[in-house]
């Protein structure tokens, strides 16, 4: 037990948590989330050596370190993992981000099973096609299925079944957000390369060619829009259709050393691609004639045109204003939900410290109250945290939930500030040496701009009254 307390941070058997003041929990005040009891097994001094997941030639790229140290994630296989609950946290924040971005455009969201009817796989021609990508298994009864890795024909199917689908009701744009499961040969780098993730699949549907083409303008100009709210330093790539098909394709990438694609861009911004859809020649730019640079990225997103490839295969069709039956000109859109996660940690972060985007990261605050024994402690410095801790909730609600007070107080605030960079918070408030001011001032770190600040606790709350939380 001696040794499980130690790895899990729980504390001593019976005792109460440092500067816990009795009534703390009475109606009406937000109740102090305790780094103490939070489920994150850290190991914040390994230094990410090879083996952490079980794979000892492995090397680990820098998000795997980070994500596997932070007590982020945690390996059950190659290619899966437990996300543990700040991780899931930041999940929950960007799927939000991605339903206020997919809601704008007319996204309506649905669900759709994991099981797919081998049926369908192979009346679209890509059971075989895909290979053993597919996770294939059968019932009890030896009918086949797959584990879906994306869902085209799934959506099809559902929309084929609509008989009496009016030119009215389109264009019709269906996504969801669901775990999909791919039998990568060799699954690598955490969750940038997984048998098991979350994905944001879209597929729309629409009247004609010319329309079609508009929604995917749209979709990829709410995707330009997500990642600039992120933060995150993206490219928009000409790209091959693959197994999926169609006639039109890019993908948004990060750019990265880690990254499996290689990208050809234009120095001045007029033609970016993923090298296979070059056939194998890198070509000066077809628009201004400068050479094209060279560079590796991390795919974050993909947008497909796929015309009638899928609604022909279903009869997917809607009656027109003539009352003639039409195929829907379809088109499919994806986003990585765990691989934005990883990836944005890989693209933003330093080889030691977590940094998030602003917007999804599992908590923005970390209060440090005075190490048990100081000074800053005996004259009221944890107190006086706590107490900014609760007018903070109070005046910025929004906030409330997203604070931890790290309890830790047999620690230094050095140590505990550190740990603090280490897992990423934006912001940290430290009950310091000028705690003990008339009126007390806090020490602020602003880590994503790197920047510390000595605040009043109306100072405080001033600055964090700019924090946005989806």
């Amino acid at each position: 037990m001696a040794a499980l307390r130690g790895r899990w941070r729980l504390p001593p058997a019976g005792a109460r948590p440092q500067g816990c003041r009795p009534g703390h929990g009475a109606p009406g005040r937000a109740k102090r989330l305790r780094v103490s009891q939070l489920f994150q097994p850290l190991n914040l001094q390994a230094g990410g050596e090879a083996g952490w997941d079980g794979r000892a030639a492995e090397p680990l790229c820098r998000s795997q370190k980070l994500m596997l140290q932070g007590g982020l994630i945690h390996p059950a296989g190659p290619g899966c993992y437990c996300y543990l609950p700040p991780t899931v946290r930041a999940m929950e924040k960007l799927v939000k981000v991605m339903d206020e971005e997919m809601q704008a455009v007319g996204g309506q969201k649905v669900n759709m099973p994991s099981l797919s009817s081998a049926e369908l796989w192979r009346a679209s021609g890509r059971w075989d096609r895909m290979g053993p990508e597919l996770f294939r298994l059968a019932d009890r009864h030896g009918k086949g299925y797959c584990l879906g890795p994306t869902h085209e024909e799934a959506v099809t199917e559902l929309v084929a079944a609509q008989s009496n689908l009016s030119y009215k009701q389109l264009p019709l744009r269906l996504y969801q957000v669901t775990r999909k499961f791919r039998d990568e040969p060799k699954p690598r780098f955490g969750l940038l390369r997984s048998r098991e993730f979350y994905m944001k699949d879209m597929y729309t549907f629409d009247a004609s060619e010319e329309a079609a083409r508009q929604t995917y303008d749209l979709v990829c100009n709410a995707y330009r829009s997500l990642f600039h709210r992120l933060g995150l330093p993206f490219v928009k790539v000409r790209a091959a259709t693959g197994s999926i098909g169609g006639t039109m394709s890019h993908e948004f990438q990060l750019p990265a050393d880690v990254g499996e694609d290689r990208l050809v861009l234009c120095p001045h911004g007029h033609f970016a691609a993923n090298v296979e859809t070059l056939n194998g020649e890198q070509t000066p730019c077809p628009t201004c004639g400068e050479k094209l640079t060279q560079t590796r990225g991390i795919e974050v997103g993909h947008t497909f045109y796929l015309g009638t490839k899928y609604s022909s295969v279903s009869n997917a069709v809607f009656y027109s204003p003539e009352n003639k039956l039409q195929l829907a000109e379809m088109g499919c859109y994806g986003l990585g939900v765990t691989r934005i996660l990883a990836a944005s940690i890989e693209v933003l972060s330093t080889e030691d410290s977590i940094r998030w985007p602003s917007l999804i990261a599992p908590y923005q605050l970390c209060f440090i109250p005075p190490k048990s024994g100081s000074k800053e402690e005996e004259e009221e410095g944890a107190a006086l945290l706590e107490q900014v801790y609760d007018d903070l909730a109070e005046a910025l609600p929004h906030l409330a939930g997203d604070s931890v007070l790290d309890d830790r107080t047999q620690l230094t605030i050095g140590k505990r500030l550190k740990d603090a960079k280490k897992l990423g918070y934006p912001y940290v408030v430290i009950a310091g040496k000028r705690v003990c001011e008339d009126p007390p001032v806090f020490e602020v770190w602003n880590q994503n701009a790197g920047e510390v600040l000595f605040l009043t606790k109306e100072g405080v709350i001033e600055l964090l009254s700019k924090v946005q939380v989806p």
